[in-house]
């Protein structure tokens, strides 16, 4: 790839890292702190989760795979355990979307026991199951399927003094084997077929009892139908972003390195990274909780900045006048849900 485009393609990777760090960041500060009650709701925990791992991808696996492109040079042994952060990240949001599916899931079909079912010990118990999961299949390479080309080069390499590790990338240790028969197919389609099925049950579902309720109950199954858009818009938008990219890997794997060219796949590449920044844009504009909570947010840290150019008396002012505010809001208002 010519060097202008290697400069458009970092320069590019640099913004959605800053906009996945800071899109995230922001995600997990309107959940825990700008939504009263928030983490009583399974939901939240999830998108939590989801955010968290979003987070990583700008702050991990984004350098990672501009340094896994041969600019680094180190062991193949510590080039594979690099690579495979970068898959445990995505396996992590895969399966906090499927979490998240399950769980709405069951709150529509098993309305008087969700409670009972959800409890917020058996919701951390499902965060710990997903990421240790992750952990287990992203460093699957690690337990020896990989390019054992690579490493046993490395092996016998190591024997001569002049050895010298030769550049990182992530196709040189990643075999393409694993990457579409067991990433792919396995962890990423496999999951994203139960959940496709899910929301179709779950929407099949919402239709049928708004055509046969009450104008009380209808207001509620409506909020829960808009919620399960956004949260489907999520999963749609994910698939769209991660499923080019693994489509490469397939035509890398059957017709061999000509059949994609270089700019084609940093192309996918970015839009896969791409998906970690989109996720924060779509929680503001659909549930109107996080984008109230992301309003909150942005006005104390305008008033905080003022204060530190401003005048404090005028700013305190304004502190406990928007304190008063909450405390009568938060008296007035009944249990929040998410939309």
């Amino acid at each position: 790839m010519a060097e202008w485009s290697w400069v458009a393609y970092t320069a590019l990777e640099v913004l959605i890292a800053l906009a996945c760090c800071l899109g995230n960041v922001l995600v997990v500060c309107a959940v825990c702190i700008g939504i009263r009650d928030s983490l009583r709701e399974p939901t939240f925990f999830f998108i939590v989760s989801l955010a968290v791992a979003d987070f990583l991808v700008g702050v991990a696996a984004v350098p990672l795979a501009v340094l896994l492109d041969g600019w680094v040079s180190v062991t193949p042994d510590l080039c594979l355990l690099l690579s495979c952060v970068v898959l445990v990240l995505t396996q992590a949001s895969v399966l906090s979307l499927l979490a998240i599916a399950v769980d709405r899931y069951l709150r529509l079909h098993t309305p008087l026991r969700y409670k009972a079912l959800a409890t917020q010990r058996r919701t951390l118990m499902a965060l710990s199951v997903c990421w240790t999961l992750s952990c287990l299949l992203g460093f699957t390479p690690l337990f020896g399927w990989h390019n054992q080309s690579s490493l046993a080069s490395d092996s016998t390499n190591t024997t001569s003094s002049s050895f010298i590790s030769p550049p990182c990338t992530f196709l040189s240790v990643i075999s393409l084997p694993f990457m579409v028969y067991f990433n792919f197919l396995g962890c990423v389609m496999a999951p994203l077929l139960v959940m496709t099925l899910l929301y179709i049950r779950i929407f099949w579902s919402l239709q049928g009892r708004l055509k046969d309720s009450c104008p009380q109950a209808q207001a509620s199954l409506l909020r829960e139908k808009r919620l399960a858009c956004s949260l489907a818009l999520v999963l749609v938008l994910f698939a769209g972003c991660w499923i080019p990219l693994h489509l490469m890997n397939c035509l890398l794997l059957f017709h061999g390195p000509q059949a994609v060219t270089r700019g084609t796949l940093y192309t996918g590449i970015l839009l896969s990274h791409a998906n970690s920044a989109v996720n924060p844009v779509v929680y503001a504009c659909r549930i109107p909780k996080i984008r109230q909570a992301y309003s909150q947010i942005w006005r104390h840290f305008i008033v905080r900045l003022n204060c530190c150019h401003g005048d404090k008396q005028v700013c305190q002012s304004i502190t406990i006048s928007q304190g008063n505010a909450t405390e009568t809001s938060g008296s007035d208002k009944g249990p929040q849900r998410l939309v």
